[in-house]
């Protein structure tokens, strides 16, 4: 079994494009990549003071973004996973700039939370690594943000996102590229500061390597060892040295600097400034460098769904769980919404994205109850929305969002937030079955079947049944008004 997958990195400092090949060899999948793309964008200094990104910096990215898409013309929109990182979450105009970025790419763009993020370097890093039981810290410092995880073989046990990256820092301390002792020193204490919230249960935990990736720690370990200043990996004391070579020089040289790449010479001081406080706080003595990152994290992510190991179904039990939902009921629910869904599109696979999303929120429809029955659909809309869900990007928490909040109660609420017609049939689904299994009992058979033509609905429902069941009659009358409401026309037809 081979085939291509692809993944697109759309970082705060570069945006980066990797094809891998899946190849399935005695039962183990490995991932090889095989093309390999990266051009430095800077979006992240694109940010004004009112955290909006400027049309100079929004027009270089569309730019990188079309070429990126031209290489992937002939990939099925399976194949492709394009996340976006800090400097996406954090510009206020993003959805006016998002639009225009996935019609240059040509598919659609995830804006990952940060916890997110950290889960896919880990992945990344650890699918380059040899087996081990050994706790491993991996620093990832960007452009925007600093993922810090610590994980035992493929499995991360800590993660957090810090708001400090190498371009914010180096546009904050080292605005126009001058360096002195005093700004490498407030930059240093600046970041120290937020990683000493996570200080204590980090050191508790433990780990016995220390690794490096992407930009930052790659140029430091290319410096560090060209120069001399270290020779196994990066370390306290060449980090010592660098500082004191750019500080004498009050600025990056990359004439004296063997090994740096011209473009990370602008924002090299505040990278460094980050490694040399994650040194300090959190006692590390020497780092390696890794070679995978997001971006490979993404393709053994996505691997890893095709198999049915998708991180988002064990996201979905664990919620089950601490929510204490009623199984039984969600699988009820989850029975009969599926095999309306299924009735009305027929054509399309089992893998189908909205498939699933509708299966994730049959199950956590009822999340909400924990915290109060009445609205319960907004607390689970709420908590869909808002909590940490590894493998969801936002766009999928806020979709999962969406059906909870839709599954019963007024239509009216979420007609500015439905986009498709086909997400308004998936909504339908989720509010028929959550309306027959109201008795919380099995159905041996569905007594209701339907029919969709453009925005015409039609049900019709055993007669027999029906006169058996008042309340659910009575549901189903209310859901003709409901459907009314939101420009469609549903005909209850007893048969």
């Amino acid at each position: 079994m081979e085939h291509l997958l692809a993944a697109v990195d759309l970082g705060s400092n570069s945006f980066r494009l990797s094809i891998g090949r899946v190849a399935v060899q005695n039962g183990v999948k490995h991932i090889y990549q095989i093309d390999r793309l990266k051009e430095t964008v800077r979006l992240a200094a694109g940010l004004d003071a009112a955290k909006n990104l400027n049309d100079e910096s929004v027009e270089r990215a569309i730019e990188v973004l079309g070429r990126f898409g031209e290489r992937l013309r002939s990939f099925h929109p399976d194949r492709v996973r394009a996340v976006a990182t800090n400097t996406f979450r954090v510009a206020r105009n993003v959805a006016d700039f998002l639009p225009r970025a996935e019609a240059a790419l040509g598919f659609p763009i995830e804006v990952i939370a940060g916890r997110e993020e950290a889960r896919l370097i880990y992945a990344g890093v650890s699918h380059t690594l040899p087996v081990s039981e050994e706790k491993r810290l991996v620093i990832d410092i960007g452009g925007g943000s600093t993922e810090v995880i610590i994980g035992k073989g493929d499995e991360p046990i800590l993660m957090s996102s810090l708001y400090m990256g190498c371009v914010s820092y180096s546009r904050k301390f080292f605005p126009d590229g001058v360096i002195d002792a005093y700004a490498m020193k407030q930059a240093e204490l600046a970041a120290r500061r937020e990683i000493e919230v996570i200080t204590k249960p980090y050191r508790k935990m433990g780990w016995t390597t220390a690794i490096g990736s992407s930009g930052t720690a790659k140029a430091l370990f290319a410096i560090l060892t060209e120069s001399r200043f270290s020779s196994g990996g990066i370390t306290r004391e060449g980090i010592e040295r660098l500082k004191t070579k750019i500080v004498r020089a009050g600025r990056v040289i990359p004439e004296d600097l063997p090994g740096i790449k011209t473009e990370r010479a602008d924002v090299l001081t505040g990278g460094l400034a980050i490694m040399s406080a994650f040194f300090d706080e959190m006692h590390v003595d020497i780092m390696k460098t890794g070679d995978g990152a997001l971006r490979l994290g993404v393709l053994v992510d996505m691997a890893g769904r095709e198999e049915s190991h998708d991180r988002r179904d064990e996201s979905v039990n664990v919620f089950m769980k601490r929510y204490h939902v009623d199984t039984r009921q969600a699988a009820r629910v989850k029975r009969t919404a599926l095999s309306l869904y299924d009735s009305l599109f027929p054509e399309k696979s089992p893998q189908d994205e909205l498939r699933h999303t509708l299966s994730w929120a049959a199950d956590l429809h009822e999340a909400g109850i924990s915290i109060a029955q009445a609205d319960y659909h907004k607390h689970s809309a709420y908590i869909l929305n808002h909590a940490d869900m590894p493998g969801f990007s936002r766009v999928d928490q806020s979709q999962l969002g969406l059906l909870a909040l839709t599954h019963t109660g007024k239509l009216t609420k979420a007609q500015s937030l439905v986009q498709s017609r086909d997400k308004w049939l998936a909504i339908l689904c989720l509010r028929l079955a959550v309306l027959l299994c109201r008795r919380r009992e099995d159905i041996a058979k569905l007594p209701i079947t339907i029919s969709v033509k453009d925005t015409s609905i039609v049900a019709r429902v055993d007669k027999k049944w029906l006169s058996t069941h008042p309340l659910t009659d009575f549901s189903l009358h209310g859901e003709e008004r409901e459907w009314g409401k939101v420009g469609f026309d549903f005909e209850l037809i007893p048969v």
